[in-house]
Protein backbone atom coordinates (compact mmCIF):
# COMPACT_ATOMS: atom_id res chain seq x y z
CA UNK A 1 0.00 0.00 0.00
CA UNK A 2 2.81 2.28 0.93
CA UNK A 3 4.76 1.63 -2.79
CA UNK A 4 1.21 3.06 -3.94
CA UNK A 5 1.05 5.44 -2.46
CA UNK A 6 4.48 6.79 -3.52
CA UNK A 7 3.96 5.84 -6.82
CA UNK A 8 0.34 8.04 -7.34
CA UNK A 9 2.56 11.07 -5.50
CA UNK A 10 5.40 10.28 -8.12
CA UNK A 11 2.66 10.24 -10.90
CA UNK A 12 1.19 13.35 -9.77
CA UNK A 13 4.36 15.32 -9.73
CA UNK A 14 5.54 14.31 -12.66
CA UNK A 15 2.68 15.58 -14.95
CA UNK A 16 2.77 18.93 -12.58
CA UNK A 17 3.20 22.76 -14.61
CA UNK A 18 6.67 22.35 -12.36
CA UNK A 19 7.87 18.97 -14.18
CA UNK A 20 6.65 19.66 -17.32
CA UNK A 21 8.85 22.90 -17.89
CA UNK A 22 5.89 25.29 -17.68
CA UNK A 23 6.57 27.23 -14.70
CA UNK A 24 9.76 28.63 -13.64
CA UNK A 25 10.67 28.56 -9.91
CA UNK A 26 13.17 31.23 -9.77
CA UNK A 27 10.79 33.38 -12.13
CA UNK A 28 9.12 36.28 -9.86
CA UNK A 29 5.11 37.10 -10.57
CA UNK A 30 5.04 39.57 -13.32
CA UNK A 31 3.78 42.41 -11.56
CA UNK A 32 1.96 44.33 -14.04
CA UNK A 33 -0.29 41.79 -14.30
CA UNK A 34 -3.38 42.92 -12.48
CA UNK A 35 -5.31 40.14 -10.45
CA UNK A 36 -9.12 39.76 -11.80
CA UNK A 37 -11.00 38.81 -8.00
CA UNK A 38 -14.27 38.20 -6.99
CA UNK A 39 -15.30 37.30 -10.68
CA UNK A 40 -15.05 40.99 -11.45
CA UNK A 41 -14.40 40.03 -15.10
CA UNK A 42 -18.39 38.65 -15.06
CA UNK A 43 -20.25 40.72 -12.63
CA UNK A 44 -18.39 43.90 -12.75
CA UNK A 45 -16.44 46.19 -10.23
CA UNK A 46 -17.48 45.79 -6.15
CA UNK A 47 -18.73 49.46 -6.69
CA UNK A 48 -20.73 48.75 -9.90
CA UNK A 49 -22.55 46.28 -7.94
CA UNK A 50 -22.77 48.64 -4.77
CA UNK A 51 -24.39 51.06 -6.96
CA UNK A 52 -26.56 47.88 -8.52
CA UNK A 53 -28.05 47.06 -4.90
CA UNK A 54 -28.04 50.74 -3.58
CA UNK A 55 -30.25 51.57 -6.37
CA UNK A 56 -32.52 48.39 -5.99
CA UNK A 57 -32.78 49.32 -2.65
CA UNK A 58 -34.30 52.43 -2.99
CA UNK A 59 -36.38 51.16 -5.30
CA UNK A 60 -37.69 48.60 -3.24
CA UNK A 61 -38.01 50.83 -0.29
CA UNK A 62 -40.22 53.43 -2.64
CA UNK A 63 -42.31 49.76 -3.42
CA UNK A 64 -43.17 49.24 0.29
CA UNK A 65 -43.70 52.62 1.22
CA UNK A 66 -46.87 52.33 -0.94
CA UNK A 67 -48.32 49.05 1.12
CA UNK A 68 -52.23 49.07 1.07
CA UNK A 69 -52.20 51.97 -0.82
CA UNK A 70 -55.87 51.19 -2.57
CA UNK A 71 -56.50 50.21 -6.16
CA UNK A 72 -58.24 52.61 -8.73
CA UNK A 73 -58.34 51.93 -12.47
CA UNK A 74 -56.62 54.38 -13.94
CA UNK A 75 -54.41 55.50 -11.02
CA UNK A 76 -50.94 56.72 -10.56
CA UNK A 77 -50.42 57.72 -7.68
CA UNK A 78 -49.51 58.47 -5.12
CA UNK A 79 -52.69 57.42 -2.85
CA UNK A 80 -54.17 54.98 -5.14
CA UNK A 81 -52.81 53.07 -8.20
CA UNK A 82 -53.53 50.66 -11.29
CA UNK A 83 -50.81 48.31 -11.89
CA UNK A 84 -48.79 50.15 -14.45
CA UNK A 85 -49.52 53.21 -12.60
CA UNK A 86 -47.84 51.74 -9.63
CA UNK A 87 -45.06 50.94 -11.67
CA UNK A 88 -44.53 53.54 -13.43
CA UNK A 89 -44.61 55.75 -10.28
CA UNK A 90 -42.02 53.72 -8.22
CA UNK A 91 -39.86 53.91 -11.12
CA UNK A 92 -40.38 57.65 -11.97
CA UNK A 93 -40.13 58.45 -8.13
CA UNK A 94 -36.27 56.67 -7.70
CA UNK A 95 -34.69 56.50 -11.57
CA UNK A 96 -36.73 59.08 -13.38
CA UNK A 97 -37.26 56.80 -16.29
CA UNK A 98 -40.37 56.46 -18.03
CA UNK A 99 -41.00 52.98 -18.63
CA UNK A 100 -44.01 52.81 -20.41
CA UNK A 101 -47.66 54.10 -19.40
CA UNK A 102 -49.66 50.47 -19.38
CA UNK A 103 -48.73 47.27 -18.76
CA UNK A 104 -48.55 46.21 -22.07
CA UNK A 105 -46.11 49.35 -23.21
CA UNK A 106 -44.38 48.38 -20.05
CA UNK A 107 -43.58 44.50 -21.88
CA UNK A 108 -42.64 46.23 -25.55
CA UNK A 109 -40.55 48.61 -24.50
CA UNK A 110 -38.15 47.11 -21.73
CA UNK A 111 -35.67 44.55 -22.02
CA UNK A 112 -36.62 40.41 -22.20
CA UNK A 113 -35.58 37.77 -19.77
CA UNK A 114 -36.23 34.83 -18.96
CA UNK A 115 -37.72 33.92 -15.89
CA UNK A 116 -34.30 32.14 -14.63
CA UNK A 117 -32.52 35.86 -14.82
CA UNK A 118 -35.31 37.47 -12.90
CA UNK A 119 -33.68 39.86 -9.98
CA UNK A 120 -35.28 42.26 -7.83
CA UNK A 121 -36.68 45.11 -9.48
CA UNK A 122 -37.31 43.54 -12.55
CA UNK A 123 -41.03 43.46 -14.07
CA UNK A 124 -43.02 40.63 -14.31
CA UNK A 125 -46.53 40.31 -16.66
CA UNK A 126 -49.73 38.15 -15.95
CA UNK A 127 -52.23 38.17 -18.17
CA UNK A 128 -55.85 39.21 -16.54
CA UNK A 129 -59.55 38.41 -17.01
CA UNK A 130 -60.08 41.26 -20.05
CA UNK A 131 -56.87 40.46 -21.50
CA UNK A 132 -57.22 36.96 -22.72
CA UNK A 133 -53.52 35.56 -23.82
CA UNK A 134 -52.29 39.11 -23.90
CA UNK A 135 -50.89 40.95 -21.52
CA UNK A 136 -52.92 42.68 -18.68
CA UNK A 137 -50.86 43.04 -15.58
CA UNK A 138 -47.29 44.05 -13.92
CA UNK A 139 -46.11 43.98 -10.98
CA UNK A 140 -42.25 44.65 -9.40
CA UNK A 141 -40.27 41.41 -8.53
CA UNK A 142 -39.70 41.85 -4.66
CA UNK A 143 -37.27 38.20 -4.11
CA UNK A 144 -36.07 35.45 -6.42
CA UNK A 145 -35.56 31.91 -5.03
CA UNK A 146 -33.52 30.30 -7.85
CA UNK A 147 -33.93 26.74 -6.77
CA UNK A 148 -37.80 26.49 -7.23
CA UNK A 149 -37.54 29.05 -9.59
CA UNK A 150 -40.43 31.23 -7.95
CA UNK A 151 -40.52 34.68 -6.94
CA UNK A 152 -42.58 37.09 -4.86
CA UNK A 153 -43.27 40.82 -6.21
CA UNK A 154 -45.24 43.64 -4.86
CA UNK A 155 -48.43 45.12 -7.36
CA UNK A 156 -51.45 46.89 -7.30
CA UNK A 157 -54.22 44.29 -6.98
CA UNK A 158 -57.84 45.19 -7.59
CA UNK A 159 -59.52 43.73 -4.46
CA UNK A 160 -56.34 44.46 -2.24
CA UNK A 161 -54.56 47.57 -3.45
CA UNK A 162 -51.22 47.53 -2.94
CA UNK A 163 -49.96 44.53 -2.03
CA UNK A 164 -47.28 40.98 -2.43
CA UNK A 165 -48.22 37.80 -4.23
CA UNK A 166 -46.14 35.17 -4.61
CA UNK A 167 -45.67 33.27 -8.20
CA UNK A 168 -46.94 30.08 -7.00
CA UNK A 169 -50.27 31.68 -5.45
CA UNK A 170 -52.81 29.95 -7.96
CA UNK A 171 -54.51 33.05 -9.38
CA UNK A 172 -50.82 34.09 -11.01
CA UNK A 173 -49.02 30.65 -11.22
CA UNK A 174 -50.78 30.27 -14.61
CA UNK A 175 -51.34 33.78 -15.79
CA UNK A 176 -47.08 34.64 -16.16
CA UNK A 177 -46.42 35.61 -19.34
CA UNK A 178 -42.97 36.97 -18.74
CA UNK A 179 -40.27 39.40 -17.69
CA UNK A 180 -38.60 42.48 -17.84
CA UNK A 181 -35.48 44.18 -17.28
CA UNK A 182 -35.95 47.89 -16.89
CA UNK A 183 -32.30 49.80 -19.32
CA UNK A 184 -31.18 52.16 -16.87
Amino acid sequence: MKKLFIFALMLMLSMSDLALGKVNPDQAPDESEEEIGNFDFIYGTQDDLNEAFEKTEMLMSEAFSHMGARYRSGGKGPSAFDCSGFTSYVYKQQTDLFIGASSRDQYARNIPITRDELQSGDLVFFTSPRSGRGVGHVGIVVDVDPISNTFTFIHASTNNGITINSSTDSGYARRYIGARRVQQ
